[in-house]
């Protein structure tokens, strides 16, 4: 038997992203031993892909924004399945959570007067985000990072959670792997708050790394947490796609807010020929200036069509590819450079609120966006649903068991806003920690067994057995054969038949992926990495089809072709997965509570 390091914390996070290094400031604060575990380098999280900003009704730019206008906004474009506290919270919070990183270093850009500058993004009333340019992740990870390591929190980089280990129904830890030279660790812990991001790379084109293989929603299924909403996964309308080295790779929203449009090969702005009858109105002048987005509060406000929700941009340019009027790489025309008719010096000005998109494009297209279109297409690029939490506290159903961030599930709904992913992860990174630390100060140390450690370490070297046969491709090949099927049959567009074959599928996968060999030793062997990811990959893979089967509608990121409309009757109902006493993944429906009259009038009054 192999051995393996024990360490012990009151409260161990996992994951170093935006949330997970939000929680573990939060949690050390307290005084508490805090451990932070992350799967790639310290830095490397996916939160520095997060580009355009992070939305906060801080009223900078629009004196008129407020948390109400945003709590509005966030229910809206959620489609009114959203958990309303976690909106509420999140819209109430935002602004000191940001005035907070600027006092930690954040460096944004500012408006003439000094304050912190705000742009517009998709869904929301006013200009809303606050941004570095277009590195906004990036500055919020320097900030994190840099103010955290004054805390004393013990850092693991480059370490893998395989299982978390229970004590009855409470965690008592997790047990994981270090990746460079395969070294088995057993962290005991008070709690633990997941902050693991997101499923991406259980699609074949996607704007998510390598990491984004869905460990946080596994892990929490598998020590009997519910996850909700896994259905919902969100299409970012623009990711480059060519060439196809690159295809996928993000394409900030903040190109649109800061005046990109979207045409055809035709040259035709397409979005202003399917608008929603609720972002429009009929008094619109001229909509080739604009359409007009109407709240009671703002009358006149005019925006672009391409600021729409990404649910809707992303089916309007997938309409435009299927009609025969896509750009030639199949997808369609972003342009910024147009701007030069309107801006004085507007190359500069491209290059200053812009820069990584300039250098993107100069380098791995070749493209100079300051004189030429974008291609651009959908690109699998977040997940609203994930593990289900307290809207309060941010603990799971196991208790002692948090989570925080994209595999959290809650404040989107049916479809996030553009930027209100950045300023979620400190929020609820925030309260994440601070319940944790509650929890772990409050509860006494819990017990694992051995039984359980030695289960969790024959499962992890189980791939490493000599005696098993090695398949054609091996992991690899079953990682890419599920690709392929979630982009064909569980994509933009579903249809029930489609989704019934991919699950048939993903339970084929699960055989092969049973006895999937992986050559060589612990030491530097990406074949067994791969072949461990597999498990939390068709978990999430299997959670998303399964669920989408069963909301028989369209709403928000979920489209069907066999339920092309919103259905009364899911209006309030979030989807529940559950693993059943047999093993086997059960989904269920479950009625939302109601929300307080006072937040329904909020929202009615900003309709």
């Amino acid at each position: 038997m192999a051995e393996y390091e024990t360490i012990e914390f009151d409260v161990l996070i996992i994951g170093a992203g935006g949330a997970g290094l939000r929680a573990a400031i939060e949690a050390s604060s307290t005084g508490i031993s805090v451990g932070l575990v992350c799967k790639s380098l310290l830095g490397k999280a996916h939160t520095v892909m997060a580009e355009g900003g992070m939305a906060a009704a801080l009223a900078n730019v629009d004196e008129r924004d407020s948390w109400k206008t945003h709590f509005a906004d966030t229910m809206r474009g959620g489609y009114y399945i959203n958990n309303w506290r976690m909106a509420q919270l999140h819209a109430q919070q935002a602004p000191d959570r940001v005035r907070e990183l600027e006092a930690w270093g954040a460096v944004f850009d500012r408006t003439r007067e000094g304050k912190i500058m705000q742009r517009n993004f998709g869904g929301h009333a006013h200009p809303r985000l606050a941004h570095v340019g277009d590195r906004t992740g990036l500055e919020m990870i320097r900030t994190l990072q840099d103010h955290g390591i004054h805390q004393g929190i013990d850092v693991h980089m480059e370490c893998t959670v395989t299982s978390l280990l229970m004590d009855g129904d409470r965690v008592a830890g997790a047990f994981a792997y270090a990746r460079e030279l395969g070294k088995f660790k057993l962290f005991k812990a008070k709690a633990i708050v997941m902050a693991t991001g997101g499923i991406g790379r259980a699609y074949k084109i996607t704007s998510n790394s390598w990491e984004y293989t869905g460990d946080g929603q596994s892990l929490a299924y598998h020590a009997g947490a519910d996850l909700i909403d896994m259905e919902f996964v969100q299409f970012h309308p623009t990711g480059m796609v060519w060439p196809p080295s690159v295809r996928g790779i993000l394409v900030t929203e903040g190109v649109r807010g800061e005046g990109g449009v979207l045409k055809n090969s035709s040259g035709e702005r397409f979005m202003f020929g399917d608008i929603p009858d609720n972002y429009k109105s009929s008094t619109a002048d001229n909509p080739e200036e604009g359409w007009r987005y109407v709240t009671k509060t703002d009358r006149n406000a005019r925006r672009p069509p391409e600021l729409l929700t990404r649910d809707h941009v992303a089916r309007c340019i997938l309409k435009e590819v299927k009609a025969g009027r896509g750009s030639p790489h199949g997808g369609a025309f972003l342009d910024i450079s147009w701007i030069k008719e309107k801006i004085p010096n507007a190359e500069a000005h491209i290059k200053k609120k812009l820069p990584s998109m300039y250098h993107q494009f100069k380098e791995l297209a070749g493209i100079d966006i300051t004189t030429e279109p974008m291609e651009v297409g959908p690109t699998t690029h977040y997940v609203m649903g994930g593990i289900r939490v307290d809207g309060e506290t941010q603990m799971s159903t196991v208790p002692g068991l948090f989570a925080a961030g994209e595999c959290a599930a809650g404040l989107h709904g049916a479809n996030r806003l553009g930027g209100n992913s950045l300023s979620d992860l400190i929020v609820f990174g925030k309260l994440a920690g601070e319940h944790a630390a509650r929890f772990a100060q409050e509860n006494g140390k819990p017990a694992i067994s051995d039984a359980d450690v030695n289960s969790a370490l024959l499962e992890a070297l189980a791939p490493l057995d000599s005696s098993r046969a090695t398949n054609a491709g091996g992991a690899y090949q079953i990682q890419y054969d599920l690709q392929e099927m979630m982009q064909s049959n569980v994509g933009i567009i579903r249809q029930e038949d489609e989704m019934l074959e991919a699950v048939q599928g993903i339970e084929a996968l699960k055989q092969r992926a049973a006895n999937v060999a992986a050559p060589g030793n612990r030491q530097y062997n990406p074949g067994w990495h791969t072949a461990l990811d597999l498990k939390s990959l068709l978990l999430a893979a299997e959670a998303v089809a399964r669920s989408a089967i069963v909301r028989k509608e369209s709403r928000g990121a979920h489209t069907r072709d066999d339920y092309k409309n919103k259905e009364e009757k899911f209006d309030s109902v979030n989807t529940i997965v559950r693993m059943g006493k047999d093993g086997q993944m059960q989904v269920t429906l479950e009625s939302i509570p109601k929300i307080p009259a006072e937040l329904k009038q909020i929202i009615d009054d900003h309709k």
